[in-house]
């Protein structure tokens, strides 16, 4: 800002009329600057800045001389015709009745020589008038000029658009595309009716994104334009979850070391696209050093500053830039163009120098005989229809298209001007502007609001930052049948497309420089299929991941998914971890070997206490059965048949009667065996001191009715512990997840730990205290001998259920049901087992044995 401001002071210090303190009070201008240009009077003039000519060498500022006058060179044909586009609008507008009607236009154009300081001077000459002299100091009428069309670039428009907006002067640039001078606060009065690079960089954005291309290397120019594009650029390419593979500025000197080190950087690179910010000039070498090395099989995205450049279109290059896809200003058409830039002719006007440099550069003669024998002479009517240049083609009118609509945005905003009515107008005391005396702020102030539609159909108009509509043409670079390299128009990006589509691209008109004929793949790392998620590489840019497979209960139903989904509770991922589905529930069933199994022991075992209960009614009158109470035995064989098929209830889905029945019945069930071996015991204790004088009356106290009431007891006392458990507590069916996270464990949840810690306790109190007297009794005579097989089945009871707990409970799911019913089957077999085997053995195989006389002689004998 200082440096601008410096040579601001400097020129103005310099060439702006100083203030002679003389009787006439007037101001002269001090010195003109030497700039090419053309000149026509009228009303209001409007100013241009053009990029016609290049200045290869600035004079040297020494500041002890007079600097010397620059000397512009090299004479590009398409500048030209953009400023001879601006005659041609104003000459359109002065000739149409319906806008600014009464009002001449006249225009003032000076060449920039794409230096910044040619360029600040053209624009001081601009603002500061043709005439040698003021005398009216309180400076009344019309600026010199009531706006600026141009400057073309970034740089130029950068430094003029500061010192221009003090005043609130009107620029209208028709190429400056950096998306600084969208700030209004640094640049109020600047317009362009190009998109800024913002718009360009979304747009790129759109064709990156349309193929899938995340993995981009980038150069740009070392100017404002390069470096705020790249900027720009850095900044949208990671919305969208692209990522540079390198990033690097093209030299301003073309540097041939520089230039190597850049194509050595996209040789190795893994990047397949390279995006540019720059104009063809600082492009070029490093293109040529490309096309010498043999550096092919890139696909490269043009900017607009290079996107038709004709520099660029040799044939020789169709190796490196063949199927290049640009971002160009949209085209459009000029009725009446063409004719009227063939009808153009010199004249020996000074202030049309730059039409006579034209008429000398496209013909190779000179209009006035300098002294220099050998020279020929233009005549001035040679024929520009005969020549083939830039200037005659206007088959891709796309800056000039600009330069046209800018021109027309000017006269629009002076036509709304005029049309204003006093005391309606937008200025303060609702005052309008005054034609004779009109201010640059107020023409700043209707160009805002201008809106309008050009001959072509593209309607103009300017947001708040006065930026134009954002629209581009989608180019791409085909070979020809000559060999040459054409660029065609193959698609759109549209901001404000009706449709809501903003790229829109022919697909089938596009051409692909590589073997394949396919769009290339250009990504750090593949992109991760569902079921998996992207872990960054250390190190490197988000692009560069691996992807790892989502763990067990997580999925990810997209492609590069940055984080796996956890499933609802009852739900789990499928093996290929992209999609939750149900959780298979998991119990004991009936159609499981497991399920099967033990449904088979429990009928076999229920089998086999019937069979023994027919067999022992057959022989209830044998002394075998009816030694030690043979209703006990009947009791104890109805038990454990109970015991047996309580195992059904444990087996199948739980429902909630299950759930209540299956450990109520469990419990009184095995209360009621263990309750009758108990009793037993205690009858063969009675028995044995019945036989003894001391003891005779010990059976008075425990007959059959004493037996039965005793069994009874203890079977009601768990009735009411289950009872109470039930009705305080129920257990239910119950879906655990806890035990295995991929299943749901359907179980029958206890309900109250007290309540099943107090059935289990009250069985295991009633089989110790049996065992206890068994294991007494065991000693007594062979007639008693029953406690011994009392005693071992009740060893075999306790081992069962002792083992059971901590198999229980380390047991997952289904299986510690498993473990419950095959404590049950265990313990009920080893109850029939150890004490029913022996009577039923004798019975079936050895009938002698079955006698009073066989038992008591056995007795005798011990």
């Amino acid at each position: 800002m200082w440096i601008i401001l410096q040579i601001c002071l400097l020129l103005f210090s310099q060439y702006i009329p100083a203030v002679l303190m003389n009787s006439s009070v007037s101001c002269q201008i001090r010195r003109r600057f030497k700039l090419n240009g053309m000149y026509k009077g009228g009303d209001l003039i409007i100013g241009g800045l053009f990029e016609v000519q290049y200045l290869k060498t600035f004079p040297v500022l020494s500041f002890r001389t007079e600097p010397e006058l620059p000397q512009c060179e090299n004479f590009y044909m398409t500048s030209f015709q953009q400023a001879q586009t601006m005659v041609f609008a104003i000459n359109e507008i002065n000739n149409n009745p319906n806008l600014l009607p009464n009002i001449t236009l006249g225009y003032q154009i000076f060449d920039n020589c794409l230096r910044l300081g040619v360029a600040l001077r053209a624009a001081t000459a601009l603002v500061s008038g043709k005439e040698e002299s003021l005398s009216h100091l309180n400076c009344t009428g019309p600026p010199p000029v009531i706006g600026i069309i141009g400057d073309p670039g970034s740089t130029n428009s950068i430094a003029i658009s500061r010192v221009l907006g003090l005043f609130r002067v009107p620029m209208v640039s028709y190429y400056a595309t950096c998306s600084c001078l969208s700030d209004r606060k640094k640049y109020p009065s600047f317009f362009r009716t190009i998109p800024s690079d913002a718009f360009q960089v979304r747009a790129m954005m759109q064709i990156l994104t349309h193929f899938g291309w995340t993995w981009v290397g980038l150069l740009h120019s070392d100017d404002d334009y390069g470096k705020h594009a790249a900027q720009s650029f850095h900044q949208e390419i990671q919305l969208v979850g692209g990522c540079v593979a390198f990033s690097e500025i093209l030299p301003s000197d073309n540097n041939p070391k520089e230039i190597q080190r850049i194509m050595s950087v996209i040789q190795d690179s893994t990047g397949m696209v390279v995006v540019v910010f720059s104009t063809s000039s600082y492009l070029l070498p490093l293109v040529d050093e490309m096309l010498l090395k043999n550096v092919t099989g890139r696909q490269w995205i043009a900017s607009e500053a290079w996107a038709t450049s004709p520099v660029l279109l040799a044939p020789r290059l169709m190796p490196v830039l063949g199927g290049t896809l640009g971002i160009a200003i949209r085209r459009g058409e000029i009725e009446g163009i063409g004719d009227f830039l063939l009808h153009l002719r010199p004249d020996n006007d000074s202030e049309n120098s730059m039409v006579r440099i034209f008429w000398e550069s496209m013909f190779g003669c000179k209009i006035k005989n300098e002294g220099n024998e050998g020279e020929k002479l233009c005549t001035g009517q040679e024929d520009l229809s005969t020549t083939d240049t830039a200037y005659t083609d206007v088959s891709e009118l796309r800056a000039s298209y600009n330069v046209y609509k800018a021109v027309y945005a000017l006269a629009h905003a002076l036509h709304d001007l005029m049309q204003c009515e006093e005391g309606r107008g937008p200025f303060s005391e609702n005052k309008c502007a005054d034609i004779n005396n009109l201010q640059p702020w107020q023409v700043v102030h209707y160009l805002q609001k201008v809106n309008f539609a050009t001959g072509f159909g593209d309607r103009v108009s300017f947001d708040e930052n006065g930026d134009a509509l954002a629209i581009y043409d989608v180019m791409n670079w085909q070979p020809s049948s000559d060999g040459s390299i054409i660029v065609r128009t193959v698609g759109v990006v549209d901001e404000g497309a009706t449709t809501g589509k903003v790229l829109t691209l022919n697909e089938d008109e596009l051409y692909w420089n590589f073997d394949t004929r396919k769009p290339p793949r250009s990504v750090c790392s593949e992109s991760c299929p569902p079921g998996t998620r992207r872990a960054r590489r250390k190190g490197l840019p988000v692009c560069c991941f691996d992807c790892l497979p989502c763990a067990d209960g997580e999925i990810s139903n997209t492609t590069d998914s940055t984080e796996c989904i956890p499933c609802p509770d009852e739900f789990w991922s499928n093996p290929e971890n992209d999609k939750c589905i149900p959780k298979e529930v998991e119990y004991l069933s009936y159609e499981e070997p497991l399920g099967i199994s033990l449904t088979t022991a429990s009928i076999l075992g229920t089998c086999f206490c019937a069979i023994v209960m027919a067999v022992f009614v057959h022989h209830r009158n044998t002394p075998i059965v009816r030694s030690n109470n043979s209703e006990l035995s009947f009791l104890l064989l109805l038990s454990l048949k109970l015991c047996f098929l309580c195992v059904l209830l444990f087996i199948g889905r739980p429902q909630l009667w299950t759930c209540q029945l299956r450990h109520a019945v469990f419990g009184i069930s095995f209360v009621l065996c263990v309750s009758s071996i108990l009793v037993k015991t205690m009858v063969v204790i009675a028995v044995f001191k019945s036989s003894r004088p001391e003891g005779k009356s010990a059976m008075k106290w425990f007959g059959a009715a004493q037996q039965r009431g005793t069994v009874l007891v203890l079977t009601a006392l768990q009735v009411v512990i289950c009872a109470v458990w039930l009705s305080t507590a129920s257990p239910k069916p119950h879906k655990n997840s806890q035990y295995i996270r991929s299943k749901i464990v359907f179980e029958c949840a206890v309900g109250s730990v007290v309540g099943f810690s107090m059935l289990l306790g009250y069985i295991g109190l009633l089989a110790a205290i049996s065992f206890m007297l068994a294991f007494l009794a065991r000693n007594l005579p062979d007639s008693f001998n029953e406690a011994k097989f009392i005693t071992f089945s009740m060893l075999i009871f306790c081992a069962v259920w002792i083992t059971f707990v901590p198999a229980y409970v380390s047991s997952p799911g289904k299986y510690a049901v498993a473990v419950e019913i095959f404590a049950i089957l265990a313990s009920s077999f080893g109850l029939l087992v150890a004490i029913f085997a022996p009577k039923f053995y004798i019975i079936i195989l050895h009938p002698e044995r079955n006698t009073k006389k066989a038992i008591m002689g056995r007795g005798t004998q011990s």
